[in-house]
């Protein structure tokens, strides 16, 4: 990938799938697929709640969150006041769930966020929250099930919460073969770059500590 399509910036690596509506890396679409006949075959209707995401969308999260337009929560999920933080703690806040624009994963087209359409009754809002997921969730089942079958097709869960800063999202899924790749090509300069260009709210607190940033939550991952 070049710097645009590592950042977000562009989207000449992606591919639009109309069923299920999502778009990913052109390499990642096959075995997305194959996943999914996998999941359909075992009971599960294996659905992208999220898939490509631009720099421009991840800027307007990103902004929405500093600027208190946005709800934020802290570790253990409690609600944010963010005008009682610093920019620093802001900045540190947002990034425990939420990536810096041209920094997401979801820029490069290999990371989804996966449910079950079936394990919910009509009207339901998915809130990908770890409670969904865990004993007694709705994607319980499917958490179980990905855990067990979606290393055979090359995904795995990068943010367990044991060596990525970010917490854990049992919901988020990445094609290791193509993002692997991208994590090592996506380095401090090209980040630098991206986000000096941009309108980012924090933008000096952010790239005053760029390179701490970046190795807590763009280098460390979690692997299987």
């Amino acid at each position: 990938m070049n710097d645009g399509e590592l950042t977000g910036q562009v989207r000449t690596h992606i591919e639009t799938l109309p069923d299920p509506e999502c778009a990913l890396h052109t390499h990642v679409v096959g075995p997305f697929l194959n996943l999914r006949r996998a999941a359909l075959a075992d009971g599960f209707d294996l659905t992208p709640q999220s898939s490509f995401r631009d720099f421009s969308r991840q800027l307007t999260i990103w902004n929405g969150k500093f600027s208190g337009q946005r709800p934020m929560v802290d570790a253990s999920g409690q609600p944010l006041d963010v005008r009682r933080l610093s920019p620093l703690e802001r900045v540190d806040a947002i990034l425990l769930w939420s990536a810096l624009p041209g920094a997401s994963r979801h820029h490069w087209g290999t990371d989804i966020d996966l449910i079950d359409a079936r394990a919910t009754p009509a009207g339901y809002q998915v809130q990908l929250t770890p409670e969904e997921f865990a004993p007694g969730g709705p994607f319980a089942p499917l958490g179980e099930w990905l855990e067990a079958n979606a290393p055979r097709f090359g995904f795995f869960r990068p943010f367990r919460g044991v060596l990525s800063g970010v917490r854990p999202e049992p919901w988020h899924f990445s094609f290791a073969p193509v993002a692997e790749n991208a994590r090592r090509a996506l380095s401090p300069a090209v980040l630098n770059r991206a986000i000096a260009a941009a309108p980012l709210l924090g933008k000096e607190a952010v790239l005053a500590r760029l390179d701490q940033l970046h190795a807590r939550y763009v280098a460390n991952i979690d692997w299987p």
